[in-house]
Parts: C-alpha cells; structure tokens; sequence
C-alpha cells in the first residue's frame, strides 16, 4: 500500500483547464519575473514562486515540489542546470526560457526538453504549462 504522500511527487496538480496549481520560476530580471507571473497566474495558476539564484530555487524546491518550473537558463553569476537536475530527479517537468539563440547548447541530459524564447509569447507559453500538464497525467 502506498503512503500518505506518495502521489504527490508523481501526480501533478492542475488547476482547471490543465495548467498547473504551483509553478516555480527561476528568473533574474525582476521585471520579466514579474510578467511571467502575471501571465501564469492569469491562465489559473493558483501560485508563482520566484527564485532569482540556483540557490534559492533549490531552496523553494525543497520546501514545496512545484507541479511545474519554468528555468531561465543564464542567471546572474550561474546556469540553472543544477535546479534543472533536482527538479529531474523528483520528476517535475520544466522547460527553459533563454534569450539566447535555439542553437545556444543545453547538456545533453536536457536537449530534448520544452523551450521558450525569451520574450515568449503568452500562447507559447500557455501551450508549455499546458503540455507539462498532460505529459504528466498521462503517466
């Protein structure tokens, strides 16, 4: 028999209309930050948590598993891969959103992994929250 809280780690929770409830955004410019945020919450995110550091994401995510991340990969001083590793190992989907070009290198663990340019369209990056959504229904 399974244990109080197995399911969390392995189902996510989804607001209606398949978005997910909590979505952790790894961001350092505060104003883009903040309009990811707006944008998320207006699609029925029931919360946005915003962490400008690998650290502080890392921290988030211990505190609470996110049902979703979205990964700004070139932060201040550092690239958000370690954040992309943890959240891999608790089998919360992400996608990355960089200004840099499509062509820019992601390590080879996450190439294949959903990204956004930055700045992304709302319909973009709806269509990402909502592919998260049901990638992980379906397993």
């Amino acid at each position: 028999m399974a244990q109080a809280g197995t399911f969390v780690s392995v189902m996510t929770s989804v607001a209606s209309g398949g978005i997910p409830n909590d979505v952790l955004v790894v961001e350092d410019d505060a104003i883009i930050a903040m309009d990811l945020e707006d944008t998320i919450l207006s699609f029925g995110a029931k919360t946005v948590r915003v962490a400008a550091s690998v650290s502080r994401a890392l921290q988030l995510i211990a505190e609470r598993a996110p049902d979703f991340a979205l990964l700004d990969i070139g932060l201040m001083q550092e690239k958000s891969f370690a954040v992309a590793e943890r959240l891999e190992a608790l089998g919360i989907p992400f996608a990355f959103v960089s200004g840099y070009s499509a062509d820019a290198a992601l390590p080879a663990a996450f190439a294949k992994k959903p990204r956004l340019p930055k700045p992304c369209t709302s319909d973009a990056l709806e269509t990402v929250l909502r592919g998260a959504s049901a990638g992980r229904a379906a397993r």
